[in-house]
């Protein structure tokens, strides 16, 4: 077997060996993200050198992608983002100051919260709102403090945040 296929197998069973590190069934996106990412690390890796040097890189290539692809999988989806941004424009409008929203997208099974924790009117008048956030992915929460104003069209626009998701 040549060195091309030979590095084919390897990053193939080593793709495959990493996607079993994490149940589909659980955790799709970082399953299947660590799938991918290492695929495509072990083909990039493949480029690299030749010989045993070669393989080497596969391997690297590899192992970093399905780091790598592992940790956006885990991360907010689009869907997730949508059921975040409706929540909070909904919180900050009516929701008074204390009182907690909670989202969730049943297809990921990742969910979160919304509170608004101060509300005062801009020498301009325009409102303004600072809220607190926090967002479970995969088992993992992850909490963010922000400030949001009322535009003119009555969405409300984040000035800060402390953290992204």
């Amino acid at each position: 077997m040549n060195s091309r296929k030979r590095a084919l197998v390897f990053v193939t069973v080593a793709a495959f060996g990493l996607a079993g590190c994490t149940s589909f069934q659980d955790q799709p996106k970082t399953a299947g993200g660590s799938l991918v990412g290492a695929a495509l690390g072990g083909w990039a890796g493949s480029k690299i050198g030749s010989g045993n040097g070669r393989l080497a890189a596969t391997a690297a290539g590899a192992l970093l992608g399905a780091f790598v692809g592992g940790s956006v999988g885990e991360s907010l989806d689009r869907a997730d983002r949508a059921h975040l941004a409706r929540t909070t424009q909904a919180t900050l409008e009516s929701y008074p100051v204390g009182s907690t929203a909670r989202w969730q997208n049943p297809d990921s099974g990742n969910w979160g919260t919304v509170t608004p924790t101060r509300t005062w009117q801009q020498p301009t008048g325009q409102y303004c709102r600072e809220y607190q956030q926090s967002v479970t992915v995969g088992g993992r929460v992850e909490q963010a403090y922000g400030t949001a104003c009322r535009m003119p069209d009555g969405s409300w626009q984040v000035a800060n945040q402390s953290a992204r998701y």
